[in-house]
């Protein structure tokens, strides 16, 4: 059974993966054998990563490339499959968030949110199904959110995406499935990384709520990321399509503390 989670051979690309979850994910995939390619905005990023998978013994390729820009993509996945090979999985991971209030937000800001979160997953996965096509089958993750499913004060540029997100992974699964291609996502909860440390911090109010809304009492960590992507990646999972893994310690399924 644990040779159905191998990923030996198989040539993942994880977008904005120079650091964070994506990072995480990609390092993951790469403990199972695939080989790792990734991209960010700019060279900068792209080098910062670079260096971050070495120093983890990882042999990585990195990309510059924007992935709201269709040309871009066209042409990075083209070069990706002439210097590593066709893309066997794909992880949609590249995303961004604005935390304005609605009546603030202009709608020039609000479409930047669904270009990069929505509609830049749409241009990459309709970039690599063709070489998945060729292959004869292939794996694409999106990473969604628990605003896939819940609303929450000044994200909702962010919501509409996710939500979004999550309709597109369930059409593309339909679609593309006679080819053998999986399209799945996950839903991480509220995750543990640089970014989130300041809030993290005890006694602040976000993290006191955080923690008492959560069953499982705690942040999440990107390790806890893992596992659901390898599964997703993997052939353990060819008959899961079409669904959107929640890793949230327990949020989506609970309703609150009772009051005392």
């Amino acid at each position: 059974m644990s040779k159905r989670f191998r990923l030996d051979g198989k040539t993942a690309f994880v977008t904005g993966a120079s650091y964070g979850i994506g990072m995480a994910i990609a390092k993951a995939l790469h403990s199972e054998g695939a080989t790792i390619v990734f991209n960010d905005i700019n060279s900068d990023l792209v080098q910062r990563g670079l260096t971050s998978y070495r120093e983890a013994g990882i042999t990585a390729h990195g990309y510059v490339c924007d992935i709201t820009k269709e040309s871009q993509v066209t042409q990075t996945v083209a070069q990706i499959t002439s210097e590593v090979g066709i893309i066997d999985i794909l992880v949609n991971n590249a995303g961004i968030i604005k935390r304005i209030p609605s009546l603030e937000m202009s709608a020039e800001e609000f479409w930047q949110v669904i270009d990069v979160d929505l509609i830049g997953p749409f241009i990459v996965s309709k970039a690599v199904a063709p070489g998945m096509i060729k292959k004869g089958g292939g794996k694409i993750i999106n990473i969604c959110s628990m605003m896939s499913e819940l609303g929450r004060e000044t994200v909702s540029a962010y919501a509409a995406a996710k939500g979004g997100l999550k309709m597109l992974t369930r059409n593309l699964a339909c679609e593309w499935a006679e080819y053998n291609i999986q399209v799945n996502g996950i839903g991480p909860g509220y995750i543990a990384t640089p970014q989130t440390a300041p809030l993290r911090e005890l006694g602040h109010p976000f993290n006191d709520f955080i923690i008492a809304r959560t069953p499982a009492a705690r942040w999440g960590t990107t390790e806890d990321l893992e596992g659901p992507a390898i599964f997703l990646a993997s052939a353990a999972s060819d008959f899961v399509n079409g669904h959107v893994l929640y890793v949230d310690g327990g949020i989506l399924a609970y309703i609150g503390k009772q009051p005392k």
